[in-house]
């Protein structure tokens, strides 16, 4: 079918390369609309923060400028998606619409109410894989049913990616197509967070497909050398940095896994080794996209049916300490602040604690979701849902039900010198040795010394770990232990 003008909805695809839904319509029309539609619901709920609005915001100017150099624009609306493309369609004489799948269950209603209205009006609707590698729905077992288990959907998923690889895609040399910016009529400028509730802070990482293209060529600049060694350690710069731009959209996940096997070819170098294990990450996140589409009542219950049985304590004073990084636990804390002052966290601190959240504290996983959702820059709900539900044992694949992490252990592992600790929590600079990971381990004379009080300087531990331990392996055995 070819079409004269189709409109091109941006989503949480905010970016002009490797952009499936883009070069679809382009090859299939003559012109291109490109749109983007607020939603001021979802912007003033609790399921977003600061930190993802600013850096939506931030990508989302930078792809108005983009397409204004190639002298278009983005035709940016507000209010109801159905509504304001049938409207932008009338004004365009656009007959199709391609848009990128988003397997949210909100956005997958949106979705459909958005083709069944456009399909009144005689348009065509054409949805694309583009958010992850493999649709939700393509990488299966032998019966056609869904992986619940990582390992052998990883194996899979690999197999098929000898045989069906899927390269980034040429989206950009589509400038001769682009609608005329007069073309569009009005439309609105790009807003600043606070309009939304939201405030800007100039910790927050930035968006945009520019620093999105920066980011990947640093990461393999540098860290990928030694990333298997050091992803696990919060004080080294080891990690990409580009969850926030994989949820926003500003890079595709074909350009982030090609430059992954491209260098993960390159034999017995630990670049290469690097690069297969930043690989696997990408897979565990197209696992939980699969999850969460195959599954959808994760997104509001545990995967494991079981585990609605569970009756968590009350979230009160503890909870409060755990939010504002006040546990007496130096990583939980450190990990906290970080999240609380960039609108970001080191992947292993997010297991440590969400592991303190529900196990030692037996508070009800989706409370920390939740908290992330409005707190990361890369709240993605498939990401964060299978993280948090891992963490706390209710999950596809996820950890025991007996396995604690102990705060004090890992701090010790990933953190062995405190740098990290001392970075984010200056308050305890001073101590040195085990004493920076327990403060409560410091020797009466040697905190003297130091000019250094527990529970004045710094808190005292709101929970015994090893009671805690205890008590969670027998809050959680009678209902997960029979599995």
């Amino acid at each position: 079918m070819r079409y004269a003008t189709s409109i091109v909805w941006f989503r949480r695809d905010l970016r002009l390369s490797d952009h499936v839904a883009l070069a679809r319509a382009a090859d299939a029309s003559d012109r291109i609309v490109c749109a983007f539609v607020l939603d001021p619901e979802l912007l003033r709920s609790a399921r977003v923060g600061a930190p993802i609005v600013s850096f939506f915001f931030d990508a989302l100017a930078e792809l108005r400028g983009a397409l204004r150099a190639r002298g278009s624009d983005l035709a940016i609306m507000e209010g109801d998606a159905a509504s304001e493309l049938r409207d932008l369609a009338k004004r365009s004489g656009a007959t199709a619409l391609y848009y990128n799948l988003d397997y949210e269950p909100d956005a997958s209603s949106r979705d459909v109410r958005v083709a069944e209205g456009l399909s009144v009006d005689g348009l065509e609707v054409h949805s694309c894989v583009d958010h992850t590698y493999y649709g939700a729905h393509e990488t299966l077992k032998a019966d056609r049913t869904p992986y619940t288990v990582f390992t052998p959907y990883k194996r899979r998923w690999l197999e098929r990616c000898e045989s069906d690889p899927r390269p980034p895609v040429d989206s950009v040399s589509l400038a001769r197509k682009l609608v005329g910016a007069g073309a569009l009529g009005a439309t609105l400028d790009v807003p600043e967070p606070e309009a939304y509730g939201h405030r800007r802070s100039g910790n927050f990482q930035k968006g945009g497909e520019r620093r999105a293209k920066r980011a990947l060529d640093a990461f393999f600049g540098n860290a990928i050398d030694t990333y298997a060694e050091r992803r696990n350690d919060p004080a080294a710069d080891g990690t990409s940095h580009l969850s926030p731009h994989l949820r926003a959209g500003t890079i595709g996940i074909r350009t982030c896994v090609q430059a992954a096997l491209d260098l993960s070819r390159g034999g017995g170098t630990a670049a290469g080794a690097s690069a297969r294990v930043w690989l696997g990450e990408l897979i565990w996140r197209d696992f939980f996209h699969h999850i969460l589409a195959n599954f959808p009542h994760v997104a509001h219950d545990p995967f494991v049916a079981a585990a609605k049985q569970l009756r968590y304590r009350e979230p009160g004073a503890e909870w409060d300490a755990w939010c504002d990084g006040r546990t007496g636990y130096p990583i939980v804390d450190a990990a906290m602040r970080q999240l609380n002052t960039y609108g970001w966290m080191h992947n292993r601190l997010r297991m440590i604690v969400a592991s303190f959240l529900t196990k030692d504290l037996l508070l009800d996983y989706r409370l920390g979701e939740r908290y992330f959702e409005q707190h990361l820059a890369d709240g993605d709900l498939a990401s964060n849902n299978g993280g948090w539900q891992w963490s706390a044992s209710t999950g596809t694949d996820a950890a025991p039900y007996f396995r604690v992490f102990n705060p004090i252990l890992q701090s010790e592992k990933i953190d062995p010198d405190g740098a990290f600790i001392r970075r984010m929590l200056p308050e305890l600079a001073k101590l040195g040795g085990k004493a920076v990971h327990a403060p409560w381990t410091l020797a009466p004379l040697e905190a003297e010394a130091l000019g250094f009080r527990l529970g004045r300087d710094y808190p005292e531990p709101i929970v015994d770990h090893a009671a805690a331990r205890l008590r969670a392996i027998a809050f959680f055995a009678p209902v997960l232990g029979a599995r």
